[in-house]
This record gives structure tokens, sequence and C-alpha cells, in this order.
């Protein structure tokens, strides 16, 4: 049986965009990071603009609260990426690719694991508000609902990608990473339980990881054709 999904059969890309996207992100997220650090003024002062006038209006609109309650708490939760992930995971095993099924769950785990360091050494509080439309523990910096979007996302387009699936399934793959990429960040500023260089210092931190990540598969597997594991040739067979 043919699992296109989980049966990798494109050839590698030219991974030098990878290192540059990666970088990019990287120095980028390190500038965030370090202005919310730092406590820089202008920063600060515009994520407290910003997230004040998204409070005000989810406070006159309870049903787009729950809407967006909804969204953060069930769909878009780490857990939820996290449980996909998951499952894709095991299916990778099963296939035979267990090194790319090692390294998705690996990276994953990374993600986890940085994005509560970060969380720990910056030590940023969350927004504080008179009337809370929601409620959030621990400390805000970096979005952890945002990276572990940014993520996960990256890494199930980037498998679908390898799959060969068909152009009309790749373009339904990126614009669904997109909207919740995004949607997840907007939702956490919208209910008040971050502030938004938090989200945006999520995205960039994970699209760092995630390109980083997709980039050291691909290498490792350039550098010796015969490390295509048995999923690879199970699919290419159609078995």
């Amino acid at each position: 049986m043919h699992l296109p999904l989980l049966s990798p059969t494109a050839p590698v890309r030219a991974a030098s965009p990878l290192t540059r996207i990666g970088a990019v992100c990287a120095v980028l997220g390190g500038a965030v990071t370090a202005l919310v650090v730092a406590g820089w003024r202008p920063l600060g002062d515009l994520d407290r603009e910003v997230a004040a006038a998204l409070h005000r209006r989810a406070v006159s609109e309870p049903g787009l609260v729950r809407v967006n309650r909804l969204l953060t708490d069930w769909l878009w939760d780490p857990w939820a990426f996290r449980a996909l992930i998951g499952v894709v995971v095991v299916a990778l095993w099963w296939r035979g690719a267990r090194t790319l099924a090692a390294w998705v769950a690996a990276t994953t785990l990374l993600s986890a694991l940085a994005q509560q360091a970060v969380k720990s050494a910056v030590g940023r509080e969350r927004p504080h508000w008179p009337d809370p439309v929601d409620t959030a523990s621990y400390a805000a910096y970096p979005s952890g609902h945002a990276m572990t979007a940014t993520v996960s996302c990256g890494l199930l387009v980037w498998l679908l990608y390898r799959s060969g699936a068909a152009p009309g399934a790749r373009r339904a793959a990126v614009a669904a990473a997109a909207v919740s990429v995004l949607g997840v960040g907007l939702t956490r500023v919208y209910l008040g339980v971050h502030w938004p260089s938090d989200v945006l210092g999520g995205w960039l931190l994970g699209a760092a990881l995630a390109a980083f990540s997709v980039y050291g598969y691909e290498r490792w597997e350039a550098a010796a054709p015969g490390r295509r594991e048995r999923g690879t040739r199970a699919g290419r067979s159609g078995g």
C-alpha cells in the first residue's frame, strides 16, 4: 500500500536557501530577544499600544473571544500540534523511515525545551488587565503557541513536499500552515495573554529552528545516497 505522505520520494533540494532563511530568522529572533531583555522603550510602547487596543476590542466582543479561545485552546493548542506530529512520527517509523521519524521527534522536543529555556531566562511578565478575557501562566516571551505552530507546520509542510504530493495538495497545505501560524499568534495577542513581540519572537525562533532542522536532515541524507531509508524505497516501488 502506498502512503505518499509517509514515503518521501522527491529529490533533495538545494539546501542553501534554508541556511539563509534560518540565519536571517535566528538573527532577527536574537535581536527581538535582546530588545525585550534590554527593555527597549520603543518596543515596549508599541507592545502596550497594540495590546491595549486589541484588548479593548476583545472586551466588547464576547462572541469573538469565545471563537478565539476555542481556536487557541483546541485547534491551535501546542499539544494539538505535538499530537499531530506524534501521529506522523509513528507512521514514519512504521513505514521504515526511522531516522526521519527520530529527527522530526527530536526537533519537536528541542523546540519545546528551547522555548521553556528562553522563557525562564527572559522572565518577561504577561500583560495584566483589570478585566481579562483569558488567562495564561508562566513567562510571556516567547509565545509557546506561536513557536510550536511554526516548527510543527514547517516540518509537516516539508514532509508533504518530500512525499511528491500533487501541487494542489502542497498549495493547500502551505495555505493551512500560514493561516495556523499567523492565526495562533493573533489569537494570543487578541486574548490579552501575550505582547506582540512575544509572538514575533516565537515566529522567528520557530522558523529558524525548523529551517536548520530541515537543512540538517537533507544535508545528512545527501551526503550518502545509501542513507535513503526503507520507507523511501517502499514508496518508490508502491509497496
